[in-house]
């Protein structure tokens, strides 16, 4: 890892409280539950690197599974035996690979960027399905098939997610200039 600054440990501690409101942030759909993590788990990947981002999303599951009430449902260690801790996983693993996906681009390329949203949803969903599927099966003794996981964990959930890498994509490319100017500025580069 390069060497971390006080800017990167401020924006990855930044991420970390903003994933964390994400859990709280729901948007009312129908059947499944959305909120803004994902959302702000793909902004850390995109504007800190791949490193800096999963670096904050780790910390938020470290944070929460320490007992931090900062998962959707609490926090805690028993969050492990939650089906649903899988999307956690995923989330550390998607923010990481946008963020090598994207961070060294030298001109904003939108192709680019949803390439890496959709890759780190994707990551999100089957890192998350498959968790789902072995907490279900064979730890809590809740068994679900193939398909109502696909239909229930997938197909009810990914349209707002689709529409959350879209959002990250222009997001990112009203504060991407920003941050660059802010990074020159911190060197003294004019």
């Amino acid at each position: 890892m390069k060497n971390v600054n006080v800017r990167d440990m401020t924006m990855c501690a930044m991420f970390t409280v903003l994933i964390a409101v994400g859990a709280f942030i729901r948007v009312p759909v129908p059947v499944v539950p959305f909120t803004l993590q994902f959302l702000f788990t793909m902004m850390a990947g995109l504007l800190l690197g791949g490193e800096l981002g999963g670096m904050s999303v780790l910390l938020y599951a470290v944070l929460g599974l320490a007992g931090l009430p900062i998962f959707t449902e609490g926090g805690g260690i028993w969050y492990l035996a939650k089906p649903s801790f899988g999307y956690i996983i995923g989330f550390i693993i998607a923010a990481y690979v946008t963020g090598r996906m994207t961070e060294h681009m030298e001109k904003f390329q939108m192709k680019r960027v949803l390439a890496a949203n959709f890759t780190g949803l994707l990551i999100v969903y089957g890192v998350g399905m498959a968790y789902y599927y072995f907490i279900c099966n064979f730890v809590i003794d809740t068994p679900i098939g193939l398909w109502p996981l696909f239909f229930y964990c997938f197909v009810l959930a990914v349209p707002g997610d689709i529409c959350l890498c879209i959002l990250a994509a222009f997001l990112y490319k009203r504060v991407r200039p920003a941050l660059h100017s802010l990074r020159l500025n911190q060197r003294g580069v004019r």
